[in-house]
């Protein structure tokens, strides 16, 4: 009896051990995978949408007093409660460089849509688009668009990016009853100031052999100078997008070859070394304190834009708040894209739950 004990024992515990690892699958798995089914499945749910044969894609119409036209907008997802309208840079831009929210946003659930505005990529160009050259025209297409895509202060979120940012504080200032939240990403609230910041802080790190041969060349408008180019280029490495120029992502160089010049250059000016165009004297800190819906301001150290600066705008912002990127530039969801959509997807879905 001593001898069998000790097998009869071990023998229990086999039996025990596999009845264990038989029942801990059967009675966690299969609810664990269902509630993941029917998130995606409520995610992917296009009931009723009007943009299922495109593939979510809707071309907007866009009433202007100098003519009617369509502006491109693309859907992402599902989510009744929180919906992202993406506004590009400039302007002239496109919406292609934000192509790395794919990677993010459907994972944290959240509904986002591309838009190209006037003047870019798959929207109409006019050829001439002096009329569309201003902020008050930009603000109403915006408001134009979140009609169209049935966006409400119940869902609509809107996040823009560069010009985008100087968009999305107009639209802000004027609309600000039909948004949730806003994000203002890698923009400053003046222009006055960026150029400051550019002539005071960027300028003297650049090679000043070269910036002064691009400010002869801006001086001459040899704009299309391959050499202007050329000499930017360091900038733009440094500042624009922290990644040697021959290995930045597809998505950014698509949206570099397609920047709609006829745009770009009468707002913004030449380059992004500053801005010299119809928006040099815009300027709207002192009315951050009337933008009231929760505002994340994002930020990055090597930014075109004065870090400092945009956190002093969250500060300004009844409900503001500031993501700052240490390794980041102008484009942070690429050089510094953990902390970028970490910051983004958790303010986001805090705006969702109403805990922001």
């Amino acid at each position: 009896m001593r001898n069998l004990l000790p097998g009869l024992l071990l023998a229990s515990l086999v039996v025990l051990a596999g009845c264990d690892r038989t029942a801990t699958p059967a009675s966690t798995a299969p609810t664990q995978t269902t509630a993941a089914t029917a998130i995606t499945d409520a995610y992917y749910d296009n009931s009723g949408r009007d943009d299922v044969l495109t593939g979510g894609v809707k071309m907007v119409p866009i009433h202007t007093p100098s003519g009617d036209f369509k502006v491109w907008t693309k859907r992402v997802g599902n989510n009744p409660k929180l919906k992202v309208l993406l506004l590009h840079g400039g302007p002239g831009g496109t919406h292609e460089y934000f192509e790395a929210f794919d990677s993010f946003f459907p994972a944290a659930g959240i509904e986002y849509y591309y838009y190209d505005q006037l003047g870019s990529a798959y929207s109409d160009q006019p050829d001439d688009m002096t009329p569309y050259l201003s902020i008050d025209h930009y603000v109403d297409e915006v408001e134009q668009v979140r009609q169209a895509l049935h966006l409400d202060k119940d869902n609509f979120c809107l996040l823009g990016h560069s010009w985008g940012g100087i968009l999305a504080i107009e639209y802000a200032l004027k609309y600000q009853q039909h948004l949730k939240c806003l994000v203002i990403s890698n923009m400053m609230s003046s222009i006055p100031a960026y150029n400051k910041y550019a002539h005071e802080v960027l300028m003297p790190q650049m090679d000043q052999k070269a910036l002064k041969e691009i400010l002869a060349l801006e001086a001459a408008k040899k704009y299309d100078d391959p050499r202007y180019e050329e000499l930017l280029l360091p900038f733009y490495e440094a500042h624009a997008l922290r990644m040697p120029a021959a290995s930045w992502p597809d998505p950014v160089v698509r949206a570099f070859a397609k920047l709609n010049k006829k745009v770009y250059v009468p707002m913004q000016g030449p380059s992004e070394m500053g801005a010299s165009g119809i928006l040099v004297d815009w300027d709207r800190t002192n009315d951050l304190k009337d933008i009231t819906v929760p505002t994340l301001v994002i930020g990055a150290a090597h930014d075109t834009m004065d870090p400092k600066y945009m956190e002093k705008m969250s500060k300004l912002l009844p409900h503001g708040q500031y993501l700052f990127a240490p390794n980041g530039s102008h484009m942070a969801f690429y050089d510094d894209q953990q902390t970028y959509m970490d910051g983004l997807t958790h303010f986001l879905k805090g705006v969702e739950t109403g805990a922001q």
